[in-house]
């Protein structure tokens, strides 16, 4: 994207009807490290890679939670998907105090939908540069939503946000017809295989991606890296296993090929010379 006259003020618009402010937010969001969110009957899985900044820093937290029954993995400026987790998490305790039950996963998601619009039409404000994914439990079921900078909000089976995340939209676009009826351990896999969609050659190991899981009976927490590993090596090794069953056929059928040779050397003669060049 390139500078110009339109784009010094979030409530300019250009003769194109584009507000650039409010794009460029979502480019933001496109430059952080990718935040994945799966969602069956039951369970909501939202998982994210950390990534740090240098070999002598830590990563940043990208998942939050919001309740028992939500949390939320951003994708973008930390420090804005920090203050709205804040926000989520104030409105949630609020409405328990008030009304003595669970705030609906769509109601909150109106609210910080509603909050993120304010700042397209104030000039002396600038749009929130993350995008959040929203997974929660409720009455109705488990729900997944993204809500972007400019205010909009979509309702999900899965979905990726954030760095070389269309590797994972690919990966969750060819599985999520069966996440419906997936079981909390296959919608964990299904998680972490999109991670490693999105480090594009990179080694995945427990330490390169958080993992957190809620659902029915079960409050929102994470997964601890042992856990995560476990996973990982469940499908990681598999390869390897192939690699060796296809080097031990190799060497069978090399083994062959030389106790063959003398046997075909003994047996020259006239019959050699109708043997197709190909062949030999």
């Amino acid at each position: 994207m390139f500078r110009n006259q339109y784009d010094t003020d979030v409530t300019t618009w250009s003769p194109t009807g584009r507000l650039f402010q409010v794009e460029y937010a979502m480019e933001a969001v496109k430059q952080g490290s990718a935040a994945i969110g799966l969602r069956s009957r039951s369970h909501v899985v939202l998982a994210c890679v950390n990534k740090a900044q240098s070999e002598l820093s830590s990563h940043q937290k990208k998942i939050f939670k919001v309740d028992d029954h939500i949390g939320v993995a951003i994708a973008g400026l930390t420090a804005d998907g920090r203050v709205l987790s804040r926000y989520m998490r104030s409105e949630a305790i609020n409405h328990s105090f008030t009304y003595e039950s669970p705030l609906p996963v769509g109601r909150l998601v109106v609210h910080l939908a509603d909050k993120a619009q304010v700042c397209t039409q104030r000039s002396w404000k600038r749009p929130y540069g993350v995008g959040l994914l929203v997974g929660g439990l409720d009455e109705s079921g488990a729900h997944l939503y993204y809500n972007c900078p400019s205010g909009n909000y979509f309702e999900y089976q899965a979905f990726a946000i954030g760095s070389r995340s269309q590797a994972a939209k690919t990966y969750l676009e060819r599985r999520f017809e069966s996440f419906g009826d997936s079981s909390r351990e296959d919608l964990i896999k299904d998680a972490i295989l999109a991670v490693r969609e999105t480090l594009q050659g990179e080694t995945l190991k427990s330490s390169l991606c958080t993992v957190s899981v809620l659902g029915v009976g079960e409050p929102f927490h994470f997964l601890d890296q042992e856990t995560i590993q476990k996973v990982i090596d469940t499908f990681e090794k598999v390869p390897e296993d192939e690699a060796g069953e296809a080097g031990e056929a190799g060497e069978g059928e090399a083994e062959a090929a030389v106790a063959a040779a003398p046997a075909e050397q003994g047996g020259g003669g006239a019959g050699d010379q109708d043997v197709a060049p190909m062949e030999m």
